[in-house]
């Protein structure tokens, strides 16, 4: 299972003083040579982390893939298609959330997302939809023309008891058997942590796992590294276990 670190709170942290640190590219190499698989950053509308050089700048640093959140905007569009990123993940978005509070509403935006997933296509930039885990959206993803989707894990990861933990997370595995039986690539992320990460990371068709507030967070204890580190192992372990080889 591939391990995609999202560095946008480095930024956050940067912004919050108006300074140049903490770096992005300082943050991205860092992660690559902890063992991260993939670079994660969200360009978002208002800019309130990430900035357009830091996307710029670590697509041109690093030496694994720059997966980029992106909003359904033709402005985000035209950058992507710039910067030309591995990988773009379409995310919905509104100025006034925190965090990215659900999945993309892909019938309800259906043209513009299978214009948008055409037109990176056709440039070689692997599209991805962050949707819910929900049957309806991850068929309108494959009718779009996405060959990827990212389950959002926040239900599950906000759940307040064990009950309701379970439930969500049997949505979560429900959705994914279905989304492998289309021929899509699943991809999972929001909300996950060491604590909560294993059972998802237990799920065979889920290839590849983007966590960023919680490496971030355990890393101004830790450090970076040890905090990419400790994820990985958790989640090796998971995966071994699933698979009966401890």
């Amino acid at each position: 299972m591939l391990l995609g670190v999202n560095i946008d709170h480095v930024a956050t942290l940067r912004n919050a003083r108006g300074t140049i640190y903490p770096s992005p590219v300082q943050a991205a190499l860092l992660a690559e040579t902890a063992g991260a698989d993939l670079i994660t950053m969200h360009l978002r509308e208002d800019r309130r982390h990430i900035k357009d050089a830091d996307v710029a700048a670590v697509r041109a640093a690093i030496q694994t893939r720059l997966n980029l959140e992106m909003a359904l905007t033709d402005e985000m569009l035209a950058h992507a298609l710039s910067v030309q990123p591995h990988d773009v993940c379409i995310v919905p978005e509104k100025r006034q959330e925190i965090t990215t509070e659900g999945g993309l509403d892909v019938i309800a935006h259906f043209e513009k997302v299978a214009l948008f997933t055409q037109q990176l296509t056709q440039n070689h930039i692997r599209v991805s939809l962050f949707i819910d885990p929900d049957k309806t959206q991850i068929q309108a993803a494959k009718d779009a023309g996405a060959s990827v989707i990212e389950l959002h894990t926040g239900a599950y990861a906000d759940a307040s008891h064990e009950k309701e933990r379970q439930m969500e997370l049997e949505k979560i595995q429900q959705a994914t058997q279905w989304a492998a039986s289309l021929g899509l690539i699943i991809h999972a992320g929001h909300g996950l942590n060491i604590h909560n990460v294993a059972d998802i990371a237990k799920i065979d068709a889920i290839e590849e796992l983007n966590i960023g507030h919680a490496l971030i967070a355990q890393s101004i204890f830790i450090g970076l590294p040890e905090s990419i580190k400790q994820m990985k192992n958790v989640i090796f372990q998971a995966r071994c276990g699933r698979m009966g080889i401890l």
